[in-house]
Formats: structure tokens, sequence, C-alpha cells
């Protein structure tokens, strides 16, 4: 794939991918959980609560950055988007002037824009990590209040900012357990507006939204056909693999491709609140010609191909479906999924037959 390519497809990602993708729906149980969500601050929760109301509330315009760090050695992989919100109405992202942009509706279920901290998020959040207050900071010059989430060991693994005005999120970092930045995703220019739909001319860039101005509807969420308990289950009972939870982290959204009917695309989320693991699965086999330039592995017996960009994405084929996992965490959190799911042939993939499975999205690396 080009360069161009990667950077298309990060984008797509970004804007109705691991964004959305980390709306979180289920909450975890068990004695740990409820003693770390007893030590957190009611203040810092308040203040993630409110961001979650402002991601819908506070009409804005600007650009946001999107940073991984690799911590192999290689350089940091940086996207951005313009990006503007109209509350009760949603969010366009876009690439610059020429640039289609995507659209997200306030009403999507499961979805919020890429600054978006849903109620749910934080219900998962706040059973996984103590939530407390630190010091005020600022971004784009604006004073910003500041949470971090904690691990059991006190150190930080995620970090907040939440703008003093309007309580809407400024910027979001996951950590790894040195304190250093993982992923970071935030404004580099915002402006608060009216609230109409944004400008011809974004005011970070001077460079139009894309087709910010057609009708919403031309930008229907390719995943709009949201997956409750009873569908999964009808699934797994025909056979596919859909798991309901991987290593550390709890199923929070399932889907269906409303783009792809014929092949019945699904695509599952993962999370702890902080890390999220996207899953999609699809009946088929892998086209390996169009995978060249990713690096090729093996798991347990099966191919796997992997590419780092602003993710981790994975690729591999197993017993009749065509599985691509993309994290947003450490990449111990990739490979440990990448582990988590069917390899082998017809064994082990018979075995979870009744709970696993996963592949292809808007982003698919092959479309």
């Amino acid at each position: 794939m080009t360069a161009r390519t990667w950077a298309a497809l990060d984008k797509a990602v970004l804007a109705c991918g691991l964004a959305g993708v980390l709306v979180l729906a289920c909450a975890l149980t068990g004695d740990a959980a409820v003693a770390r969500r007893a030590a957190s601050d009611p203040e810092a929760v308040r203040l993630l609560r409110d961001a979650a109301e402002a991601a819908r509330r506070v009409p804005y315009e600007g650009v946001q950055v999107v940073t991984t760090w690799n911590r192999r050695g290689g350089r940091p992989v940086t996207s951005r988007v313009d990006i503007a919100h109209t509350p009760g109405e949603g969010t366009y992202v876009g690439a610059g002037a020429g640039a289609r942009a995507a659209y997200q509706s306030d009403a999507a279920a499961g979805h919020g824009p890429l600054t978006g901290f849903t109620a749910a998020m934080l219900e998962l959040l706040t059973r996984n990590y103590a939530v407390v207050r630190a010091d005020d900071s600022s971004v784009c010059g604006r004073a910003a209040r500041v949470v971090e989430a904690l691990r059991r060991d006190g150190t930080p693994a995620g970090r907040f900012w939440i703008d003093a005005e309007t309580g809407l999120m400024l910027q979001r970092e996951l950590l790894d357990g040195a304190g250093r930045t993982i992923t970071a995703t935030g404004f580099d220019q915002v402006r608060f507006t009216s609230g109409g739909r944004p400008a011809e001319n974004t005011p970070a860039r001077g460079t139009a939204l894309g087709t910010a101005a057609a009708s919403p509807t031309s930008n229907v969420s390719p995943w709009a056909d949201r997956l409750d308990p009873a569908e999964l289950g009808e699934l797994r009972d025909r056979g596919w693999p859909l798991p309901s939870a991987l290593p550390d982290l709890m199923l929070s959204d399932a889907r269906r491709s409303t783009t792809r009917p014929t092949d019945g695309t699904v695509h599952l989320t993962f999370s702890d609140g902080l890390e999220s693991v996207s899953v999609f699965v699809q009946r088929g086999s892998l086209d390996e010609e169009r995978l060249t330039g990713w690096n090729r592995t093996v798991t347990k017996g099966d191919t796997v191909f992997r590419r780092q960009s602003l993710r981790h994405w994975a690729v591999w084929a197993d017993d009749g479906y065509v599985y691509t996992v993309v994290a947003d965490g450490p990449e111990g959190t990739a490979e440990r999924a990448v582990d988590a799911l069917p390899h082998g042939g017809g064994g082990f993939s018979t075995r979870l037959r009744r709970g696993l499975h996963r592949l292809a999205s808007w982003g698919d690396p092959f479309g």
C-alpha cells in the first residue's frame, strides 16, 4: 500500500473506527473493580461525566491530531484532521481541501465524536481504574482541568485535559507503565462557534471541510446495524466465532456492516475504558496479494500479516473466516488479542464457535 492509502485508512478509522469504536456499553463486575471505583475522586468523575455531555452540547471547529509512539525505536506517526461539531446534528471530520468529509450523527447509537467521552465509557473506566484530579494545565492556550486514571499500583494509565470553560475534552493520552505516552489525541487548534453548520473555511487551516455542506444522510455510518445479545447468540449458533471478551478487555459494542450485507462483516469492540481493540470478522478467504508491504509472521500455525501506522493492525484467515485486529493501545494489547482469537484450523475454531469472531471495517485495509 502507498503512504497515501495508509493515511486515508487511518483517517477513516479515526473518523468512524476507533474513536467511534471507543463507545462503550458494558460494565465489568468483580470485587477488585468495585474497590478501585470506590477510590475514585468524585470531582474527577464529575468532570469526565460533564465532558461526555459537552461532546454533544458544545459547538466547535478546529484541527485534531492523533500521534502514536512506537517503542521499538520507530518515529512517532501523526495524523491531522479538520473537525467541526454542530449540537443536535453531528460531527464532520475531513482531511482538508478537496477531501470528502466523514459525518457522524449525534443520534448514532453508541457513537460519539472524536472528543467524546460517553457515560458508558466512564462507567467502564471507573470500574477498572481509580479516577483522580491532577494539577490544572492548558491546551491550545485554554485553561484545562486535568484528570488521571490510575492503575492498581498507582501509576497513571491515562490522562484527560478538559476545557475549564466549556467542559469539552481537549486532549487525552494513553500511558505505559513507565509513564511514557503511547497515544495522544487532542486539539491542535480549536474555536467554539455559535452552533451553525461548519464554515466553508476552517479557522485552523483555512481549508474546506470536504463536503461539509452535504446532507448528513450522505455520510451514514457503515456500522449503523447494532447487534443485540440475541442477534449475537444467533450468529454464534450458526458457527460465527464471536468472543464475549479478550484478555483484560470486555466486549462493549457489536455491529454489522450495512455497506457489505452479502458478506456479513461483523465489528466487535473491546475495551477497559482506556485501551480499545476492534475485531472484524468476515466469511471467506484472505487475498494475500493485496497485503504487499505487510510484515508476514506466524502465530499458532496461521500466517498473520501485521502493520503498524497510527494503530496496530493484524490480519489472518482461519477455518473459513478472515480476522482483522486494530488496536490503539500498547503493542502487547494487540498481541494478546491476536493470540486469543482462533488459530490453527478446525480444532480450536470449532470449540470457539459458540463465542468468538471478527474482521474488516470501513477502514478495511483491502478496500
